[in-house]
C-alpha cells in the first residue's frame, strides 16, 4: 500500500510565507550570489530565496551602501517580515 502524499510545503516548518514555484536552479542561484550574502542567507530566520535576497542586496548597493550597510537593510527587512509573520492569522500554529 502507498502513503499518502506529505502536504506541499509540509518541510518549510511553522511559517505564513507563502509558497511559490521555483523558475530556476535554487543551489545555481545561491551560488551565484555574492560570499557575504551567502553567508547572511545561510544564517537567516526565514526561507528566503536568492532572488528576493539578491534584489534587497542589488537595491541596497546601488544606493551607495557598504557591504555591511547592505547586510544591516536585510537585517531589517527580515525584521519587518518576521513581525509581519508573527500577526498573521494564516500561522499554522494559530490553526483553531
Amino acid at each position: 500500500m502507498l502513503s499518502p502524499r506529505p502536504q506541499r510545503g509540509a518541510n518549510l516548518g511553522q511559517t505564513a510565507q507563502r509558497l511559490r514555484r521555483r523558475t530556476r536552479d535554487p543551489m545555481a542561484a545561491f551560488d551565484a550570489l555574492p560570499p557575504a550574502l551567502r553567508l547572511w542567507l545561510s544564517q537567516a530566520a526565514l526561507p528566503w530565496s536568492p532572488a528576493s535576497c539578491l534584489r534587497l542586496w542589488q537595491k541596497a548597493r546601488d544606493r551607495g551602501a557598504s557591504i555591511p550597510e547592505a547586510l544591516e537593510s536585510l537585517d531589517r527587512a527580515e525584521a519587518k517580515a518576521l513581525r509581519r509573520e508573527a500577526r498573521s492569522p494564516f500561522r499554522p500554529d494559530r490553526a483553531a
